[in-house]
């Protein structure tokens, strides 16, 4: 298959394994935009104010979620907190929540409730628990303040407690989010089958540069070289069970992002799928990947399979996703209908497949 050429593919729906949701007018924008993304699976983050730390709450966000778009499956998390316990991630297994989101405190939007100081210490026994009751923790793997004098990034200097706490808890199922960094993907190959890593459409396509100055595309973790961003594609395209897709769509407000400090998170869901594909026919355009490196089926290994496996989920039922070449280019914009509320898309104007759902 020549990406480029293809003027027609027809895939499995996509699982976004990482995405923000929001609260109140917000997500009730934002839901509704999933399945136009090519998405029909998404693991939804918990840090909303309040962070979702009860199984209560995670069931009531469910809920509100499903009654905006019921042909979407959502599988929820905890955010980690003090009252999250031992005791709570066993009410959560038996409540069918996915898993826990460990956020270091300051590190990006809605954190400042996350953890502090040794966090293998202080959450020994709910990551014993949660191996034990197969719950994935999912790590926003940035350590707090700035970066190191040495040059070393934020997430590089994470992933020391990545390997730790995988050698604490051998079976404890983990992702380190967002991967950012050539470091990162090492940091993950290096550990066993029970730890993986999400990689976002845009760490496909942005470099620092381009995120420092343009408010679109600043977020956390930040873009960085573009060999790193190269490693990224390759991973992605590399058919490696351990990296699959999750787009850590984080919308804003666009009156949010024109002011001072730009709040961190690019918003892809409404084009989840394409900017993927986007991204790796300009990876081939650049000589990064080769026409052989991407097929049809290391595409839906990235963009499906991986993630409904790790996560332990059924395959995808009979639906499939049909991306189709006719000129469409990325919209500005999602807004509501009376214009009150608009979220800036990433890449406006590029042109990406149409895409539609088949049965």
């Amino acid at each position: 298959m020549k990406l480029r050429d293809v003027q027609r593919l027809e895939l499995p729906p996509s699982a976004d394994m990482h995405v923000h949701l929001r609260q109140g007018q917000l997500m009730e924008l934002v839901v509704p935009e999933i399945r136009k993304g090519g998405v029909d699976t998404v693991y939804v983050m918990p840090n909303l104010q309040p962070p979702i730390t009860t199984v209560a709450q995670a069931l009531e966000y469910r809920s509100q979620l499903q009654s905006l778009e019921p042909g979407v499956q959502y599988l929820m998390s905890l955010y980690l907190h003090p009252s999250v316990t031992p005791e709570v991630i066993a009410e959560a297994a038996a409540a069918g929540i996915a898993g826990v989101k460990l956020y270091p405190q300051g590190v990006t939007t809605n954190s400042e409730s996350g953890v502090a100081g040794d966090f293998l210490e202080a959450y020994s026994s709910v990551f014993a628990a949660m191996e034990k009751h197969d719950l994935v923790l999912n790590l926003h793997g940035e350590v707090p303040g700035s970066p190191p004098t040495d040059g070393t990034s934020l997430e590089e200097a994470f992933l020391p407690q990545l390997k730790k706490l995988h050698e604490m808890f051998p079976r404890l199922r983990v992702v380190l989010e967002h991967c950012s960094t050539a470091a990162a993907l090492d940091a993950v190959r290096s550990c066993g089958p029970s730890v993986a890593g999400s990689i976002t459409a845009h760490h496909l396509y942005l470099t620092g540069d381009v995120s420092e100055v343009d408010p679109l595309a600043f977020c956390k973790p930040i873009p960085k070289s573009p060999s790193d961003r190269d490693a990224l594609l390759k991973a992605a395209s590399s058919g490696d069970s351990k990296f699959f897709f999750g787009s850590d769509s984080a919308p804003h407000p666009l009156a949010s992002k024109t002011g001072r400090p730009v709040p961190a998170g690019v918003y892809t869901q409404s084009a989840a799928t394409q900017l993927v594909l986007l991204a790796l026919e300009e990876a081939i355009d650049r000589g990064v990947l080769s026409e052989q490196d991407v097929t049809q089926e290391l595409l839906e290994e990235f963009l499906s399979r991986a993630a409904r496996r790790f996560y332990k989920l059924s395959d995808p039922g009979p639906a499939r996703i049909v991306l189709e070449r006719q000129g469409e280019t990325i919209p500005a914009s999602v807004r509501t209908a009376d214009g009150s509320l608009e979220v800036g898309l990433s890449r406006a104007g590029a042109v990406v497949f149409s895409l539609r759902w088949v049965s």
